[in-house]
């Protein structure tokens, strides 16, 4: 059957309808009796064989009814990332008014280039009936491999219905775009500097200011003015009133755009860690700031970080960028770049709680820091 394959693969386009194996032992059965009824002249083998031919072209006219007039479509939820899989519903239905469709197959068709088609479904749902102008919706799980512009959903619809002669299929294609952001899934080294960045905030968040933050122990050459007598004398042991500071530091996220297209594995490395360190400080109600040499946001003042998240989806890189000069609104900065020593002569990363991560040694898309002293090691 190697030559039926051939045939296919060569077909323009797909095939819409596959002959089974009930099909060719039905119209082996077909030949015989032609056959039969030619070599004898038997009036009775002639009926049976008009017969025979009527429930063969009954069955490819009633299946290509079935799949007419149906709807699909695949409703996500409103923020995607990659490799994660998510709920989704896909809603299937009949605008035929009187007639049901019966026996319905659906699946995801493969990723076509640049992203196009890209289902994100991998299974298969399987429809018994679906009545004339009913909609039938069935959960499912999907999962886009990686960040960008999905610019359609294929499905194909299959039937063998009535009497499995041929397998009936239909592509159908969801024409609206949708946003996969980068890849939001815990990953040791990145939830190791979100966690190292929260915990240098957290720091800086305990100062002088109005608002109350927490009761904790007497340290040795604090103010008495500040103990708390009530929680002192409930725990038998000093305890003061520690309050936060006005305004909260900023974290500022600079991902360098200028790389060349054989550091493609690190620039993507670059764009996940800070995609999911600007979403974990978010989540923990710090403020994100991120810049690049053609994007400048601040969350929440500006934007919320799905706005972040949507430009990083969609950026790529841009060979020969020249970046700008060092932002001082804040000491504490993560630096993404390609070429690490060109930020820090820029005076990018003076600050003590500044890091500049970029390709190690080895060239690998493995992430190194290089602090400002110039030394460096794996994250």
């Amino acid at each position: 059957m190697h030559w039926w394959q051939n045939l296919r693969t060569l077909w323009p386009g797909a095939l819409r309808q596959q002959v089974t194996r009930t099909g060719l032992a039905y119209s082996g059965a077909i030949v015989v009796v032609t056959l039969g009824a030619v070599l004898s002249a038997n009036n009775l083998l002639f009926l049976i064989l008009a017969a025979m031919l009527s429930i063969l072209g009954i069955s490819g006219f009633v299946g290509k009814l079935t799949l007419a007039g149906l709807e699909i479509d695949l409703l996500l939820p409103p923020h995607l990332s990659a490799r994660r899989r998510v709920r989704a519903t896909v809603r299937l239905k009949n605008l035929k008014r009187w007639m049901p469709s019966f026996s319905i197959n659906v699946k995801g068709a493969p990723a076509g280039r640049n992203l196009s088609g890209n289902s994100g479904f991998d299974g298969a749902l399987y429809f018994p009936a679906i009545p004339g102008g009913v909609a039938i919706e069935e959960p499912i799980e999907v999962r886009f491999p990686s960040r960008g512009r999905y610019s359609g959903r294929t499905f194909q619809l299959t039937t063998r219905f009535p009497f499995g002669f041929a397998e009936r299929r239909e592509m159908v294609t969801l024409r609206h775009d949708v946003i996969v952001y980068p890849c939001l899934e815990p990953h040791p080294r990145y939830q190791a500097l979100a966690d190292s960045i929260a915990g240098e905030l957290e720091a800086w968040r305990r100062g002088p200011g109005h608002d109350f933050y927490r009761i904790r122990p007497y340290e040795a050459l604090e103010s008495a003015r500040h103990v708390d007598w009530k929680a002192t004398a409930h725990t038998r042991s000093l305890q003061v009133r520690e309050f936060a500071r006005d305004e909260d530091q900023m974290v500022v996220i600079y991902l360098d755009l200028d790389a060349t297209p054989d550091q493609g594995a690190w620039f993507e490395t670059a764009v996940e860690c800070a995609a999911f360190v600007a979403f974990r400080l978010t989540e923990t109600g710090h403020r994100v700031r991120l810049r690049t040499q053609e994007f400048d946001l601040a969350s929440p003042a500006e934007g919320d970080i799905y706005d972040i998240l949507k430009y990083l989806a969609l950026v790529g890189l841009r060979a020969g960028a020249k970046p700008p000069m060092a932002d001082p609104s804040s000491p504490v900065q993560v630096l993404l770049s390609a070429n690490p020593q060109r930020l820090s002569a820029l005076d990018w990363g003076g600050g003590d709680g500044s890091r500049i991560l970029g390709p190690d040694s080895q060239g690998e898309s493995d992430t190194a820091t290089v602090t400002p002293g110039g030394s460096s090691e794996a994250l």
